[in-house]
């Protein structure tokens, strides 16, 4: 990264959507992120919305902003309730999965602490679908 700081609108981001319907911003993507470290993003899920298990090969923290959720980790007995003020830190390589509660969308902000964004889905979709 150069000596310059980077501003980022975040209104001006493209917006993603994830199969369910959870839009992602990419505040720090692979698009403008030369030279930066981390890929942070804004995930907003709706109700009933839930991730496929995954992991990634370094740690993630995901910061919940608005709404409440619950959180799953591989080879953890307690499920993580996730309501605003919380933040989790995702151990690399843990398979892991969110889901959102009640009527209020679910929103996160997360940091993948890599210069590019990975994800590894534990169960792919089948071949076609």
């Amino acid at each position: 990264m150069s000596d310059t700081p980077i501003l980022i609108r975040h209104s001006e981001r493209p917006t993603v959507t994830f199969p369910g319907g959870a839009d992602y911003c990419p505040v720090i993507g692979d698009d403008n992120g030369a030279g930066v470290a981390v890929r942070t993003g804004i995930q907003t899920s709706p109700p009933g919305y839930e991730t496929r298990p995954h992991s990634h090969p370094y740690v993630e923290l995901l910061t919940v902003l608005e709404g409440e959720g619950e959180a799953w980790v591989e080879g953890e007995a307690e499920i993580i309730r996730l309501e605003p003020g919380v933040t989790i830190a995702l151990p690399a390589n843990r398979v892991h999965s969110f889901r959102t509660l009640g009527n209020k969308p679910l929103v996160t902000y997360g940091i993948h602490t890599a210069h590019k964004r990975i994800v590894n889905y534990a169960n792919p979709p089948a071949a076609g679908g």
